[in-house]
């Protein structure tokens, strides 16, 4: 639990960050154990200036990815996301590069920057190089610097569905739905794969109902919420093959 805070019932029995500090006993899932992942070096010593403005008690979602390139699909995550959670802020984390994909296919970090600013549209959208300038390169480090440097903000790690197929496979999976709520947006493709994914059954009994997922930034971590809106088929894979046939044409 974050803070000086503590727990109150709400809905779906679901427990509510409030202040002062009482640490409720945590609930024992049965299968699909993960051990904590350690920790790793956290962010650089010194100094640092992550460029983020936020106030405790805002809501604020937490966008990761390479966008290489960004496109109107990312976009449509954030902004359902957006409008769904009742978000302050979205934060567009651009990774430096994402450990579980082929450096040689990723545009430069200044061109993916670049390309993420393009699709997140309004001032309430914040394309940020956090991890870069943290020197973190796992999700479950950033999120917990994120949390660290920022006491009182209500953050919720949002993610495609197509991400949510393989979430099981990321270093600290289980840490970072305990960390924080998390928020999967429904994308084309990944919609049967998604919803019997493995970490889909291992927090099963810790989704909120998509009609309440308003009430998912003041939930007690673990709380996940799925939600459907018209699917954007756009994927950073389909413009590279594109620009690549192009280029061989």
């Amino acid at each position: 639990m974050r803070g000086r805070e503590k727990s109150v019932c709400g809905p779906f029995g679901r427990m509510i960050r409030a202040p002062l500090s009482i640490t409720p006993p945590r609930r024992r899932l049965p299968f699909f154990h993960a051990g904590s992942a350690p920790r790793g070096a956290g962010p650089r010593s010194g100094t640092l200036r992550d460029g983020l403005i936020l106030a405790p008690g805002m809501k604020v979602g937490l966008f990761g990815g390479s966008f290489n390139p960004a496109h109107d699909g990312h976009a449509h995550v954030a902004e359902t996301a957006m409008r769904r959670l009742g978000l302050d802020r979205v934060v567009w984390l651009v990774s430096p590069q994402n450990p579980l994909k082929d450096a040689r296919d990723s545009a430069p970090l200044e061109a993916r920057m670049a390309s993420a600013r393009e699709h997140a549209h309004g001032p309430a959208m914040i394309v940020s190089d956090f991890e870069t300038r943290a020197g973190v390169r796992w999700t479950v480090d950033t999120l917990r610097a994120l949390v660290a440097r920022h006491p009182g903000v209500n953050f919720v790690w949002l993610m495609g569905s197509d991400n949510l197929a393989d979430f099981h496979r990321w270093r600290g999976w289980t840490d970072i739905m305990r960390l924080m709520p998390v928020a999967v947006i429904a994308r084309p493709g990944s919609l049967l794969d998604s919803r019997t994914a493995p970490a889909a059954a291992r927090f099963a009994t810790f989704r909120v109902p998509a009609e309440q997922a308003g009430l998912l930034p003041g939930l007690e971590a673990p709380a996940w919420t799925y939600l459907t809106a018209p699917l954007n088929p756009r994927s950073s894979t389909a413009i590279r093959s594109q620009e690549k046939a192009g280029r061989d044409a």
